[in-house]
């Protein structure tokens, strides 16, 4: 039974787990009916930043353009287009053991593709979440409902992989930005197009 989260909230991956290894944190959201007619394509991203809060490199930015990480700490396992069907929309995996150590956070975001040019924004999107998994025991180890809190933002960091003292922990974010993806990219250091 995975620990149900609230905005805010931290809890400990590896303290009582020190084995967890391979996670996968599943991503999923629904859209609201309304008259828009575009279809919504929201873009589950990781950044892995350093103790500066900003990614070293380009290559440290996980997402639909850059499925892997170079080291093979996480991977992003595809784009899906609509959102459609039950269950996860996107996924990431990550391995713990292959997370360079200059490298002590992981942010997972989510961000809604050309947002502006489409007119959509958060406040259309409903019933999301994130769920981390143990990939090697298949245990579902935390979740978080994200609530519906946003109206005009574009992009949301949704938690938070983090390591302090040793352990691995997991932040229950959950706060918006405007300015999509390249808002994203400027707050972790990547200079976009």
């Amino acid at each position: 039974m995975p620990i149900n989260l609230k905005k805010g909230q931290k809890v400990s991956l590896t303290k009582g787990n020190p084995s967890l290894k391979h996670i996968l944190v599943g991503l999923g959201w629904d859209v609201n009916k309304y008259s828009g007619g575009a279809d919504f394509d929201l873009d589950a991203s990781a950044f892995l930043v350093g103790e500066n809060g900003k990614c070293p490199a380009p290559e440290d930015f996980v997402f639909y353009g850059n499925l892997k990480h170079k080291r093979g700490a996480v991977q992003h396992m595809g784009d899906n287009l609509t959102g459609e069907g039950e269950g996860d929309d996107e996924q990431i995996k990550i391995d713990l053991s292959k997370v360079p150590d200059s490298i002590n956070k992981i942010a997972i975001t989510v961000t809604i593709y050309e947002a502006d040019s489409r007119n959509q924004n958060f406040g259309q999107v409903s019933n999301s979440f994130i769920h981390i998994v143990d990939e090697d025991t298949g245990e579902n180890i935390i979740r978080y409902d994200l609530g519906e809190d946003f109206s005009i933002e574009t992009a949301v960091v949704v938690g938070e992989i983090y390591k302090m003292n040793g352990d691995w922990k997991f932040n229950a974010v959950g706060s918006g930005f405007q300015g999509g993806l390249a808002a994203l990219c400027a707050n972790y250091g990547i200079e976009t197009e």
